[in-house]
């Protein structure tokens, strides 16, 4: 070996192990500095809420400074807000002998996030002595979690959802240091999420994805893909929190979802079969979701062609209605409302087990259900459908603040769309009022009804049209 190999060999083997010394000595000396009271006290004043550790504090010197905290548990006012099995920071070496704590990874394992709204409205993430607190600048080159669960339950409506099998990776996350209600305009990153399932209602959507990208308090998330109804759907979300009061826009599509699988979650019997799509562009305002409700506007639609039904002839009881009148025109009105918007008004409603029947089938040949929706209430715009021989039509509104029915009126109609058979349904949706059907065309006897159609010949009456929409009389 020459011997300008062997100095440089020498002086390899003398950096590296002049820096294994220097590690060495800056990790016993973190070592030593560290404990569980230090470390749940720093914690607990950067968060405003207590922190636990129950676990180890284990440190890790290769491939990086690690500080592995087991078990850790996050209260505030006395109730556990979020745990997890284990949070890990990447610490840079260099940086101790600056003395400043530079992290370069935070890592979450199996995190459970539970956020809460009691009786009184109130968060249990809320902490008003923390309100006006600073918080410190953060500059995290890689933030990740794995395995992540979120809950949310409003105990005042009741209503909640979980999200479960979640992953996250951030490759960089800031925070400019401020007050925490400004948290969300403070925060700059762009974050990958996914969650494996997400349930709420008995509503399940699975295979979440989507790719944030935060700057200035705008939150772009796009796209954002998930299966409903096992149909991949996709759209986009923008949150805008730059302002005092949240501003939202979404839009989403999903196309050609069986309607059989809509219908699993009301009733276990096969109930149709055909394909819809299904789309929705609402935007709203407000810090709570009860805000959100009565700001939103926008419009939903659903289309669909050539369905089947199972076990109801809809043209043979629609023709052998006036005189039977035991069948319910309200019954149908679970294709009007099929997709998302069915899971909120069919609660004290079961429309597919109360439509389905024993005698035979019927094929919807097209199916259009389009509403307007303004603060808060879905008013129908144009909803109707065909059957080979008959047309049935909606009007009136569904009031998603107070989930009421909004003088909703189902109508079996002619060939002029004047209404032949009116059916109201109205109350809430958990308790709804079907009334009782009003044949128009009266069954008081053919007497009565040759003589109605005799003045109509001679006055020249006219009918009120029920329905003007897009769905053309079958011929």
């Amino acid at each position: 070996m020459s011997r300008s190999s062997r100095i440089i060999l020498f002086a390899a083997i003398g950096f590296s192990g002049f820096f294994f010394l220097v590690a060495a000595g800056l990790f016993l000396l973190v070592r030593a500095n560290i404990d569980k009271a230090r470390l749940e006290a720093t914690a607990s004043g950067a968060l405003g809420m207590e922190v636990r550790v129950g676990g180890r504090v284990r440190l890790d010197i290769v491939p990086r400074l690690l500080v592995t905290l087991e078990d850790v548990h996050v209260l505030n006012r006395g109730m556990e807000v979020a745990s997890a099995k284990e949070v890990r920071l990447g610490i840079n070496l260099f940086s101790l002998l600056r003395r400043n704590v530079l992290i370069e990874t935070f890592a979450l394992n199996s995190p459970r996030i539970a956020i809460e709204k009691d009786g009184d409205g109130r968060y249990n993430l809320e902490n008003p002595a923390a309100v006006e607190a600073s918080l410190p600048a953060l500059d995290w080159p890689n933030v990740s979690l794995l395995d992540g669960t979120l809950v949310y339950a409003d105990k005042q409506s009741g209503e909640g959802f979980e999200a479960g099998e979640c992953r996250l990776n951030a490759p960089r996350l800031r925070l400019s240091s401020g007050k925490r209600a400004d948290l969300m305009k403070d925060l700059l990153f762009a974050a990958e999420i996914a969650c494996g399932q997400v349930r709420a209602s008995g509503f399940t959507v699975l295979d979440l994805k989507l790719t944030v990208d935060a700057k200035n308090g705008l939150f772009d998330l796009k796209p954002v893909t998930m299966r409903v109804f096992g149909t991949q759907g996709s759209g986009t979300i923008q949150a805008d929190f730059s302002n005092s009061v949240p501003i939202y826009n979404v839009h989403y599509l999903l196309p050609q979802f069986p309607i059989e699988e809509f219908f699993k979650a009301l009733s276990p019997k096969a109930v149709a079969a055909g394909r819809m799509d299904f789309s929705l562009n609402l935007s709203m305002r407000g810090e709570t979701v009860k805000k959100m409700r009565q700001t939103a506007r926008g419009q939903l639609s659903l289309r669909g062609k050539d369905l089947t039904i199972s076990g109801t002839d809809l043209d043979q009881a629609f023709s052998r209605f006036e005189s039977s009148q035991n069948f319910n025109l309200v019954d149908v009105g679970a294709f009007f409302f099929a997709g998302p918007l069915a899971l909120v008004v069919t609660k004290g409603y079961n429309f597919a087990s109360n439509f389905q029947g024993t005698d035979g089938g019927s094929e919807i040949r097209t199916l259009v259900s389009d509403w307007n929706v303004e603060h808060g209430a879905a008013q129908a715009q144009d909803v109707a459908m065909a059957t080979k021989e008959n047309r049935v039509a909606l009007q009136g509104g569904l009031d998603f603040v107070d989930d009421r029915f909004n003088d909703v009126t189902m109508a079996l109609i002619d060939a002029n769309g004047c209404a032949k058979v009116r059916q109201k349904i109205r109350g809430t949706f958990q308790n709804p009022i079907v009334e009782n059907p009003n044949v128009l065309t009266s069954a008081a006897g053919p007497a009565l009804r040759l003589l109605k159609k005799g003045g109509d010949l001679l006055l020249g009456t006219k009918c009120h049209v029920f329905y003007a929409g897009s769905i053309a009389a079958p011929k």
